[in-house]
């Protein structure tokens, strides 16, 4: 599917967020459904209506992995969902909302691929142990779709991996099952709104932290507060990468930035001792994630406020890349 099309993320994603808590759709019921709840059918990636898909017939592609954007909903009989039902027009709108949104903001020039996923709904996010329950099935959806892409649509080229909040945390599951042969055609990966854990790191040799602007097979991570006091637990916790997506260090060097946003001015440093970028100028009254959000945290705007930023990395670690190899 190509589309031609653009939009403000920024607006999306505020939307988004206020519209998934009354989402109420039908969710399709399989031989697993139990009385506690439905599980919608599994995408099948051959079939192309579970993918996004913009070839620019391009040397390097993008591979990215959309955030949560499904809230808890019933199906008909009221039995809970709390998975994104791939096959549901209602609930594909969010999700392809994302998805041209960040290929209109980041990717021209790239190959852009992007799996629906039976995603958890944000009120999975409230908990550990709903998360714990509940990820797997979400996880095994995008390694079934990477799986896909390596075989039938990549055909050897270089690709960048990116995800921003749950599609960043199966960007760090996707480098943790990754073979050394794919690796080596990983221009980088970027988890964009989540942590990589020291449980991540002993389970593979490609979680490897990013120091500059140009290195290759990195990971590239980030999260964006007021002040450490404004961290959302569950998303930055136990964090053990991180860089400044403005200036591309890894110690406290301030960057200064102009808010595509807001166009405030505004100073952006990395704590080295929490690991989270601190913004410091900020002037709008900020969007508070429903559930789990706090005020001074800037999760929502891990993709449109640094979007010309990644846009120009990017280029930079997919030139440099092709240049070396």
């Amino acid at each position: 599917m190509k589309v031609k099309h653009s939009l403000s993320f920024t607006l999306f994603i505020q939307f988004l967020f206020l519209a998934i808590l009354f989402a109420i759709s039908s969710c399709r019921t399989n031989s697993h459904t139990q009385l506690a709840e439905v599980i919608p059918d599994a995408p099948v990636y051959s079939d192309s209506t579970q993918w996004y898909v913009n070839n620019r017939n391009a040397a390097v592609d993008v591979f990215y992995i959309i955030s949560t954007e499904t809230g808890d909903y019933s199906s008909p009989t009221g039995v809970p969902c709390h998975f994104a039902d791939t096959h549901n027009d209602s609930i594909r709108t969010f999700l392809y909302g994302e998805m041209i949104g960040v290929d209109t903001l980041l990717c021209s020039g790239f190959n852009y691929f992007s799996p629906y996923y039976r995603q958890c709904t944000l009120q999975t996010f409230t908990s550990d142990s709903l998360v714990s329950q509940r990820i797997p099935l979400a996880l095994g959806d995008v390694q079934r779709a990477f799986a896909y892409y390596l075989s039938h649509y990549n055909h050897g080229r270089p690709f960048i991996l990116a995800g921003f909040s749950q599609g960043a945390m199966a960007v760090v599951d996707l480098v943790k099952h990754m073979d050394s042969s794919t690796h080596k055609r990983m221009v980088a990966a970027y988890v964009l709104g989540w942590h990589v854990a020291d449980s991540d790191i002993t389970q593979t040799p490609f979680l490897l932290p990013a120091h500059d602007s140009a290195d290759l097979g990195v990971t590239i991570c980030y999260n964006s507060v007021r002040d450490n006091s404004c961290a959302i637990p569950m998303i930055s916790n136990g964090n053990r990468f991180a860089i400044n997506p403005v200036n591309w260090c890894t110690d406290a060097t301030p960057a200064t930035l102009v808010s595509p946003i807001s166009h405030d001015t505004l100073t952006l440093t990395l704590d080295t001792t929490s690991l989270l970028i601190h913004i410091d100028g900020y002037t709008p009254t900020n969007y508070i994630l429903p559930l789990i959000g706090r005020e001074g945290n800037y999760h929502s705007l891990e993709i449109s406020l640094y979007r010309h930023c990644l846009r120009r990395n990017f280029t930079l670690r997919a030139n440099s890349f092709l240049k070396k190899h």
